[in-house]
Order: structure tokens, then C-alpha cells, then sequence
């Protein structure tokens, strides 16, 4: 019976310190896997259940962005969400991030209606509780996603 009580309490550890190890080592959610927007430290972190041969431009991890943010090199929306795996389902925008130039792709908020979704509820669901939906801040070419 000692054994049986050392066991649970040993397993109750375990499950407790991996949920927390979720919240502050990095795992923000649904896009912890590498998907676009997901936290990264480099560029191999990202986009793990896609082929990379069909990503559409260069990947890589912003740094940025606090805790990383997966994006890759883009033309056109388009060129985001080509490669299957790569998004998860939601939609990606090509837009410049802050006055670089360099057209990115982005975790997009602009479809999120304020009347049925909060669009910053939308970002911490999807992208990371550190992010909000923001302005790309990419002058004419401005955009609102997840950052």
C-alpha cells in the first residue's frame, strides 16, 4: 500500500512539473510544433510538420519577436500556407514586418470580427499569451497579425 501511494504521488509529480514545464519552458499552445508563428529559437524549430521543399521562401525565427516567431520569406499571401502542414488551418498574411521591407509571412488577425472574437483572444489562442493582434507596422503595405 506504501508502494501504491509513492507511485501516485510520484505520477501526480510528473504530470504536474511537465504542465509546468509547458507553461514557462516555451509550449504556448497550439502552435508549439514548429507551425507558423510558433515560438523558435532557430530556423530548424520551425515548421515541423511541413514539407521544407515546399515552403515558399526562406524560413526563419525571428528574434524580435520575445520567445521567437516562425515566419518565412514571402511575394504574395500566397506563398504562405502553400506547403501542407505548414498552418495549421488559419490564415497567413505576406506583409513587411516593422520598416525592414522584407515581406514575411504572418499569423493574420484581420479576419477576426471584435464582435464575435476578441482579435487578441484570437492571438494568445493560436500563436502565444505574450502576442496581440497588431499592426506590422510595414508603412503602406501594413497589415494586422499576431505579433
Amino acid at each position: 500500500m506504501l508502494r501504491t501511494r509513492r507511485t501516485t504521488a510520484s505520477v501526480a509529480t510528473a504530470l504536474l512539473l511537465g504542465y509546468l514545464c509547458s507553461v514557462a519552458c516555451g509550449d504556448d499552445g497550439p502552435d508549439a510544433d514548429g507551425s507558423a508563428g510558433a515560438a523558435c529559437e532557430v530556423p530548424d524549430d520551425c515548421y515541423a510538420d511541413a514539407d521544407p521543399e515546399e515552403i515558399q521562401g526562406e524560413v526563419e525565427c525571428l528574434d524580435r519577436v520575445p520567445g521567437g516567431y516562425c515566419t518565412h520569406t514571402c511575394s504574395t499571401d500566397t506563398d504562405c500556407c502553400a506547403a501542407e502542414g505548414e498552418c495549421d488551418g488559419r490564415p497567413q498574411v505576406c506583409a513587411p514586418f516593422e520598416s525592414t521591407g522584407v515581406m514575411m509571412c504572418f499569423l493574420s488577425c484581420e479576419g477576426v470580427d471584435e464582435a464575435d472574437d476578441d482579435p487578441d483572444g484570437y492571438c494568445h489562442e493560436y500563436a502565444s499569451e505574450s502576442f496581440s493582434c497588431r499592426s506590422t507596422g510595414g508603412g503602406s503595405n501594413n497589415r494586422k497579425v499576431c505579433a
